[in-house]
């Protein structure tokens, strides 16, 4: 066993026997989703990687919407090409953002190649692509002088930011400048008969009471529409966190401190407003006074406790925000931001049975469906002046998140808290895919805890079902693929796409999906190709991570291939965790002192690293491993 500059080389002694199931439907699951994302491309994307579409964005009463549609498709192709997808996926991945950037440059989206001014609910979710092609090719110069140019927009002297009151001016915003109100055209309310389950955005408005009665009459619903731009459409929202992700990216492949700095100081602030307070308020008004427009309430900001998700944007945006600033300051006391949200609802949960399930529940329904008992534990999404209400079960994935960023004792408890309340199965793995490609948790976590062993093999063959169910859907697709999809189907494309990356960062980083309204990757390790000095995992290897305690990390390497291959195992998703010891299967510990080691694998071997690491103890980077050693 030699060192080096990337850390202690460690060589697999072990020949495999019979190669584990889990290796070999890992390897299958890369493989099928080569052939996926191809006919994804060749389907619905032109020869400069826009989508087909003939129609535009950008006009009537909702022309602000529909940027975050076209870029979602290929949100997790980035990712893929990271764990280990082929270098043609990056080139794709690559071709399809800048061709989808001049799309929405010609239909008036984007200024300079970010979007004009819009929610952070919905800028969340556009960026994802960036900022996972930031992740996976982060020596490329064009990405990062525009991660810097994008960040710009929000630090102070950009066009969106107060620096004096050291708040966001308006829930839409972008590289326009805030965008007041919510559409260019006469405020109205509703804009899309689509908001009908969320019901009325709005306390306090005379007379109505009813999402029906605006719907019914035009000229109440211009009232109404008037109301909101007046109360809710101007001023800072809690879901602004988002921007912090552009801040924080832009550190990341820039080193510079201004971004750190602005990023703990909003953050900052956000915390400044929860003091004193029982709740995070979600609304703050231009003279940076809580509820200044909606007479004093601290809910009913624009994507904010009241209206229309309520705790997912809430509990994504403090977790986004708080997890950044950690991440970049090594001040935990930010987490409390991220935690406040996830214990209000907690404290006013409820046993409820399936019929009383409010809005957003699909995801559950599996589950719901199976169990024995009558009644589980849910979770109030919301808060109006009526109350909290819309129960619903606790999205599993924003606790989890926490915990395994904090991996502190009382995150934990918490998801214990909500595990003890479910009557649920915990450990089942339900075939179900939602845009945001995550809900399978909970199996995860009690793999994690011991309580699950067959996890790994029933989440990869879960993963293979959604990917042929995608590539079925591809081939019967009944829409013009010369024509593609209308103005009013633009979700299309992303309910198709066929790449599916939880269960792989899961088992082979031993990380949580990415918070689909904006989070950056947080990855336990990751990994890199020695030879083709390339992320991911070589060919014919396959990884499954077992334990993400940091003084007991344990990865499990297998080569299922006739060549020999070499990787670097790194800690962290920005190497900004220290390895201090490492274990080879039962054999002595060795010091480390770094966040990287080697491994080599001859053919048909097999390895157990065992790590000690100490969290964010480095510099978090954004970096290639073969220019920063």
């Amino acid at each position: 066993m030699g060192s080096g500059a990337h850390g202690p080389l460690l060589t697999a002694r072990r020949a495999l026997g019979d190669a584990p199931r889990w290796a070999l439907l890992e390897r299958e699951l890369f493989a099928a989703q080569e052939k996926a994302w191809r006919l994804f491309a060749d389907r619905y994307t032109e020869g400069d990687g826009r989508l087909v579409f003939r129609e535009r964005l950008g006009e009537g009463m909702d022309g602000r919407d529909g940027v975050d549609d076209f870029y979602e498709p290929f949100f997790n192709w980035p990712t893929l090409y990271l764990l280990g997808g082929s270098a043609e996926l990056l080139t794709a991945a690559r071709r399809h953002w800048r061709g989808v950037s001049a799309q929405l440059t010609e239909m008036g989206m984007l200024v300079d190649g970010l979007e004009r001014g819009y929610d952070w609910f919905h800028q969340g979710e556009g960026l994802l692509l960036f900022y996972g092609l930031c992740l996976a090719d982060p020596d490329d110069p064009e990405l990062r002088e525009l991660a810097c140019r994008f960040a710009d927009f929000y630090l102070p002297g950009g066009p969106n930011y107060d620096a004096e009151r050291r708040l966001l001016r308006a829930p839409h915003n972008g590289a326009a400048g805030p965008r007041f109100g919510f559409s260019d055209e006469e405020a109205y309310f509703p804009w899309s008969l689509a908001l009908h389950p969320y019901g009325l955005p709005l306390d306090g408005f005379p007379g109505v009471t009813s999402f029906d009665q605006l719907a019914a009459s035009p000229e109440l619903a211009r009232a109404y529409g008037r109301a909101m731009w007046d109360r809710m459409g101007r001023g800072d929202t809690l879901v602004n966190l988002g921007a912090t992700g552009l801040a924080t990216n832009a550190y990341l492949l820039s080193g510079e401190q201004r971004y750190a700095d602005w990023v703990a100081e909003y953050v900052g602030v956000w915390q400044e407003r929860l003091a004193g307070r029982d709740v995070v308020p979600d609304n703050v008004g231009l003279s940076g006074e809580v509820g200044e427009y909606l007479d004093g309430r601290w809910y009913g900001g624009h994507y904010g406790w009241s209206w229309p998700h309520g705790l997912s944007p809430v509990g994504s945006s403090a977790i986004i925000g708080a997890t950044n600033a950690t991440l970049l300051t090594g001040d935990r006391g930010y987490l409390d931001l991220a935690r406040n949200p996830l214990d209000v609802v907690l404290r006013h949960a409820e046993q409820r049975g399936m019929h009383e399930m409010g809005t957003l529940g699909e995801r559950w329904e599996p589950h719901l469906r199976a169990m024995d008992a009558g009644r589980t534990l849910m979770v109030p999404q919301r808060h109006n002046d009526s109350g909290w209400f819309d129960f619903t079960v606790m999205p599993g994935q924003l606790p989890l998140t926490l915990w395994h960023f904090s991996r502190d004792r009382q995150d934990r408890d918490r998801i214990e808290e909500l595990r003890a309340g479910a009557a649920w199965d915990w450990t089942a793995v339900h075939t179900q895919r939602i845009k945001d490609e995550a809900g399978h948790e909970e199996p995860w976590y009690e793999f994690l805890q011991g309580r699950n062993a067959g996890f790994p093999e029933r989440m990869l063959r879960s993963a293979l079902d959604s990917c042929a169910e995608r590539v079925a859907a591809i081939e019967g697709d009944t829409v013009d693929p010369a024509v593609g999809p209308d103005a009013l189907d633009i979700h299309h494309w992303q309910h198709l796409n066929p790449v599916v990356t939880e269960a792989l960062l899961q088992l082979t980083t031993g990380s949580p999906q990415v918070l689909y309204n904006g989070g950056l990757a947080q990855l336990h390790v990751r990994y890199h190709d020695f030879e083709a000095r390339r992320p991911g995992l070589p060919q014919d290897v396959a990884a499954l991570v077992r334990d993400i305690r940091p003084e007991h990390t344990v990865v499990e390497l297998v080569n299922l291939g006739g060549t020999a291959r070499s990787l670097l195992v790194q800690a962290g998703s920005f190497a900004e965790h220290r390895i201090t010891a490492v274990r080879t299967d039962d054999g002595p510990e060795r010091p480390v002192e770094g966040a990287y080691v080697r491994v080599e694998l001859p053919a048909r071997s097999e390895l157990r690293l065992t790590l000690t690491m100490t969290l964010r103890a480095g510099r978090a980077a954004c970096a290639s491993p073969w220019t920063t050693v």
